[in-house]
């Protein structure tokens, strides 16, 4: 198939064919417990544009992080389909969805998940010595991924000695290594505390916007949820009554029809 997964193809898929930069259509996911169905995410429909950051909020177990699993390829649905670029991910081979998850999108975990007898540098590393990166060239890019998120100088402290904010810094750096176009992060500031919760993502808007990303951070933090271009709320695996909750609002407050926003509404 062939399918470009570079940030060119994350821009042309947005711009130049007027395609959304992910798409989800009819999204479901169940499985089997015993003899009950469980079913995490129920229809959902959801269209983000180049450049958006979008942030999905709910209670435990409405479905938030099956929502990023699917659309970082991560898990399949039981229905629906994820398009990156107006291509369907059920179209792709299992080389190109590595690939996908590899180049075209950088995720982030609740739990850092770092090897911690491993340097910062070296976690970073990581995904592209699974490109088959050389080591050196890995380390070099990595070091300098570790100066954008503001620990240059902790590059060869084990992840094991650094502070919870500082793995969770390293954790995004590791995401961006590739450079992907996409940023799915679950929950990213759950495990921190107000200040370092804060200064995470104050990172992340910054990197959103100087790296260009197309962004989707599931959270239970409402007051930093409403920083984001547009708020969707999951209610028992289903976007709630229209599924938009508008900045600045609680989440019954939410927008009925078109998720689009006009130019005023973005902030």
């Amino acid at each position: 198939m062939g399918v470009v997964l570079t940030d060119e193809a994350h821009q042309v898929g947005a711009k130049q064919r007027a395609e959304a930069v992910l798409r989800a259509e009819g999204l479901r996911k169940s499985f089997r417990s015993g003899s009950q169905e469980i079913t995490p995410l129920d229809g959902i429909d959801l269209s983000i544009d180049f450049g958006e950051m979008i942030a999905v909020v709910g209670p435990s177990g409405a479905g938030k992080s099956t929502l990023l699993h699917l659309l970082a390829a991560l898990d399949t649905p039981t229905n629906g389909t994820v398009y990156f670029a107006g291509n369907s991910l059920r179209s792709f081979s299992e080389s190109e969805l590595a690939e996908y998850r590899n180049r075209a999108v950088g995720f982030v975990w609740q739990r850092h998940h770092l090897l911690p007898d491993f340097t910062a540098a070296e976690n970073v590393a990581m995904p592209l010595l699974v490109r088959g990166t050389s080591f050196g060239s890995a380390l070099r890019t990595a070091a300098d991924w570790l100066g954008e998120v503001g620990l240059a100088l902790r590059a060869e402290q084990r992840a094991g000695e650094l502070s919870g904010g500082e793995q969770q810094r390293v954790a995004l750096a590791r995401a961006l290594v590739n450079g992907p176009g996409l940023l799915l992060a679950d929950e990213p500031t759950g495990d921190l505390d107000e200040r370092n919760a804060e200064a995470i993502f104050e990172l992340m808007q910054r990197l959103h916007r100087s790296h260009r990303l197309t962004s989707v951070i599931a959270t239970h933090n409402l007051q930093l949820a409403r920083r984001a271009d547009r708020v969707l709320a999951l209610e028992h695996g289903k976007l709630a009554s229209g599924g938009e909750v508008l900045p600045g609002s609680s989440p019954s407050m939410v927008r009925q029809g078109s998720s689009s926003k006009s130019p005023g509404e973005r902030g």
